[in-house]
């Protein structure tokens, strides 16, 4: 994303192929080491590689965050009900907010 392009560094970019971004291993090696316990998740396709990302960062024990209007899908059915999944099923492990919310949350 060429935009975005001036936010990196301090942003780190990670390039996938898979719509997970844990498989490949270039995420869990960022991870490493760090103290990084949080992750706010936002991005495309909410009951593909959002789900990908939710599921593998619940796996790895952290705190997720999921922005839910920071996320959308091409579909408006699964996307409504993945965001009723991680409200009910997963609200134990998946913390739903808004943008608003994160941003009131930081000052």
């Amino acid at each position: 994303m060429p935009s975005l392009a001036r936010f990196v560094p301090p942003a780190k970019l990670v390039d996938k192929r898979v719509y997970s971004p844990w498989t490949e291993g270039q995420l869990d090696a960022l991870l490493a080491g760090s103290d990084i316990d949080t992750l706010l998740i936002t991005g495309g396709e909410t009951d593909v590689c959002v789900l990908a990302t939710v599921l593998g960062a619940i796996d790895r024990g952290f705190r997720v965050v999921l922005v839910t209007d920071a996320v959308c899908s091409s579909a408006d059915q699964t996307h409504d009900a993945l965001m009723e999944l991680y409200r009910s099923r997963f609200s134990e492990q998946v913390e739903a907010v808004s943008s608003a919310e994160v941003l009131a949350s930081w000052y």
